[in-house]
């Protein structure tokens, strides 16, 4: 296994680690963690993929497969250790570089692909980083993070419309603005992680208040 790909494995693993302690206040038997574990972990690549027509991602590799499902185990075991805050914040930064890292990498090959230029790079990079967890969320019954005021899809986005803006116009510079851009979505993230940022109140509408009716 090379460096690159060692990495991807963490990252995955990181991915259905979070997934699980985010689902797991409710109680869940050890079934539904790895089900929702994995999901969260491959769930947007296997969108991506399918929207692309190519062969999803982890049927030519069942490692990705092998490694969500342990990660999803362990955080099923060791959820009373993980659920110490310095180790969930650690599992959080993780978190925060795989989306990083599978955004850029989503808009890389859907790039290469040269399918639906210049906006399915970044849509389906977003997608890739946070379509599993939105997955996950509709699964377990929970307000998915398009619905709630943490900084997760942004910091995503603007990554990729960085690194597709600089595709575009510094096609030679590819490695230097993937790099970039994975520094920068994980940076923001890092920063939201660490104090606790998320969406202005007065970026959001209010909730209708019900009681009046």
């Amino acid at each position: 296994m090379d460096i690159a790909t060692a990495v991807q494995m963490v990252a995955i693993m990181a991915f259905a680690m979070t997934g699980v302690i985010a689902i797991s206040s409710r109680g869940i038997d050890l079934f539904s963690a790895c089900v929702l574990g994995t999901i969260t972990a491959l769930g947007g690549g296997t969108i991506r993929d399918i929207i692309l027509g190519v062969p999803v991602f982890w049927s030519i590799d069942l490692n990705y497969i092998w490694a969500a499902l342990a990660a999803s185990l362990l955080a099923f075991i060791g959820k009373p250790l993980l659920d110490r805050q310095h180790l969930f914040r650690l599992m959080l930064y993780l978190d925060g570089f795989g989306a990083a890292l599978f955004a850029v990498q989503a808009s890389n090959k859907v790039w290469d692909l040269e399918f639906g230029i210049p906006a399915a790079p970044v849509i389906l990079g977003v997608v890739t980083a946070i379509g599993g967890g939105l997955i996950r969320d509709v699964l377990a019954g929970h307000p998915t993070l398009l619905m709630n005021r943490d900084l997760y899809a942004i910091p995503v986005l603007l990554g990729c419309v960085l690194y597709v803006l600089s595709l575009a116009w510094i096609p030679e510079y590819r490695p230097i603005s993937g790099a970039l851009s994975i520094a920068l979505i994980f940076g923001f993230r890092s920063a939201v992680i660490h104090w606790r940022l998320s969406v202005p109140h007065w970026l959001m509408t209010k909730p209708k208040d019900d009681s009046r009716a």
